[in-house]
């Protein structure tokens, strides 16, 4: 019984640490690969801080650029902030979210890549 106790609460305690504990922020992209034209939800964790204003999200490849940016309310901003990217043509992306700080300055940098493949039709 004190096994089952004790793995209780390692996993208890391991759901409620922060995504990332002591990172500013993490960044999950999905899906990782997926036929053109392809829909990306980008999701970035962002740990809480009165110096937290913005941040910017970008979806690259060498001949598409998409952006968007979400203006964060400091420590009272939502913990996770989602943008989806729809209809991506066909490329090998480069996604990286950047939490902004007062006056525009970087204060963390994710990056994730992601496959987007022409489809079947000769897309």
């Amino acid at each position: 019984m004190t096994g089952r106790a004790i793995l209780f609460g390692v996993l208890l305690t391991t759901l409620t640490m922060p995504a990332g504990a002591g990172e500013r922020m993490t960044v999950r992209v999905s899906p990782a690969v997926a036929f053109a034209p392809a829909n990306l939800i980008v999701r970035a964790r962002i740990e809480a801080d009165a110096q937290n204003r913005a941040v910017e999200i970008v979806a690259e490849s060498t001949e598409f650029y998409r952006s968007s940016e979400i203006q964060l309310d400091g420590e009272n901003a939502p913990r996770t902030s989602v943008i989806e990217f729809r209809s991506l043509p066909p490329g090998v992306y480069e996604v990286k979210a950047t939490l902004l700080g007062p006056g525009g300055a970087p204060r963390a940098s994710v990056r994730q890549a992601v496959n987007v493949i022409a489809s079947a039709a000769g897309q």
